[in-house]
């Protein structure tokens, strides 16, 4: 396959990590390397600035900014929620997304996000070999819930489960300072799978983390969660307890949907879950006098860039950085995955996996990994998830706060774009 020639377009999608600029970090970096690369662009706010034509010349951007990028949390290029249509429904979006990418010579065009996100990147992929228009396109993994299928892990995952097992490490040891009692109900982020949940056994395995670990791969039972609580209290008059926000009983229902109604769902059709520690709280203070606390995580998980695995800023910069090159290669239609390499020293390295395999599946904890009463995790997690979170990562600090990146931020125009040849046509 021959060089092509043209622009690369990268945009973010999604919920934020804490890792999520440190891949806009390896894209920008590695395309402004490219000679084939005539121009690099980040959309603002993912697939709607292609829409609307609201995308930033990241030439025009200082080289240390972009450095900085790496321990800079959130989506510096603003975020979104947009669920395309299937072409064969509506085509609006996708004529447009090629109007645009043919008014400014597009060629590569990476996009950084879940499970969702990588749907959106097949769908723009399809369309293009529809039509005949030459363009790679690569999706770059990101999510903290560690979901997404044909990958080891995902960047995002290891800097959130640092945070959640110091945090919780932390919670640990104030949740003891009085002679009285206490029941400790730590509300994960978690939908579907339990990857965040479980890295409190992290703390645990420690010595300083939650007695009873819930997770939505397993269905919760209120009757077996009182017993459980009950038995930790009798026995130590402490207990802390570490649940995912997507908990369900064997019905499917949500348990943070007891005693309430969730009307609010986003695009893709996700019911806005939370508040399921305090609901929790008041159930068990029906059963017991014991003084119970309930603690959300919140975003915290996602933008704790302060307490950043090391090893994951890296992985995420390199996932941005092989994104470049394979595409430049003349890979198109995949997504960026991490494989880990067997032996006795953690390594990883990547490889890529189709996108109509990767979108709207979700990979969850193997069973084997729970232990069998549900309420905890085995060794073989511990094993897989401790590699993941090595290395301390920080911002660099002004007067002691963060320094973040400040990017210009200034919009390309189709004057600014290469004149393009007719062998690209």
């Amino acid at each position: 396959m021959g060089v092509l020639k043209g622009a690369l377009i990268f945009g973010q999608s999604g919920g934020p990590t804490a890792v999520i600029n440190s891949s806009a970090a390896g894209v920008f970096q590695e395309a402004l390397k490219q000679e084939a690369i005539t121009g690099v662009y980040g959309a603002a706010h993912g697939i709607k600035g292609i829409l609307e034509e609201k995308f930033y010349d990241i030439r025009k951007e200082d080289p240390y900014e972009l450095e900085l990028l790496k321990t800079t949390p959130s989506s510096a290029l603003g975020s979104v929620r947009y669920k395309l249509k299937n072409m064969e429904e509506d085509e609006t979006d996708y004529k447009r997304i090629l109007e645009v990418f043919q008014k400014y010579n597009i060629r590569y065009f990476l996009y950084n996000g879940g499970n969702d996100s990588m749907d959106t990147c097949n769908k723009v992929s399809k369309y293009f070999q529809k039509v005949g228009y030459e363009c790679r396109v690569l999706g770059v993994p990101k999510t903290i819930d560690n979901d997404l299928w044909g990958t080891d892990h995902c960047p995002g995952y290891g800097s959130a489960a640092r945070y959640i097992a110091t945090s919780i490490m932390e919670v640990y040891h104030d949740a003891r300072v009085y002679d009285q009692g206490m029941i400790t109900i730590l509300e994960i982020m978690g939908r579907n799978a339990g990857w965040l949940t479980a890295s409190a056994a992290l703390a645990a395995n420690a010595g300083y983390g939650p007695d009873l670990i819930y997770l939505p791969e397993i269905p919760f039972d209120l009757d077996r969660f009182f017993n459980d609580v009950n038995e930790v209290y009798r026995r130590q008059n402490n207990v802390i307890i570490a649940v995912s926000e997507g908990i369900r009983d064997k019905d499917g229902k949500y348990i943070s949907e007891y005693g309430q109604e969730l009307a609010y769902r986003d695009s893709f059709g996700h019911v806005q879950l939370g508040g399921l520690a305090p609901t929790l709280v008041n159930i068990l203070r029906e059963k017991t006098n014991a003084k119970i606390r309930g603690i959300e995580f919140s975003l915290l998980q996602r933008c704790a860039a302060h307490l950043g695995s090391q090893t994951d800023v890296n992985e995420a910069a390199m996932a941005g950085q092989m994104a470049v090159r394979y595409a430049v290669e003349g890979k198109t239609d995949y997504m960026v995955a991490f494989e880990r390499e067997a032996g006795p020293v953690y390594k990883c390295k990547t490889k890529l996996v189709k996108l109509e395999e990767v979108a709207n599946k979700e990979k969850k904890i193997p069973r084997e990994w729970i232990n069998e009463a549900g309420n905890g995790l085995k060794k073989e997690f511990i094993d897989y998830a401790l590699p993941l979170i090595q290395g301390a990562s920080a911002p660099p600090l002004e007067n002691s706060l963060p320094r973040f990146a400040k990017l210009k931020k200034v919009l390309a125009t189709s004057l600014d774009r290469e004149p393009v040849s007719v062998a690209s046509k």
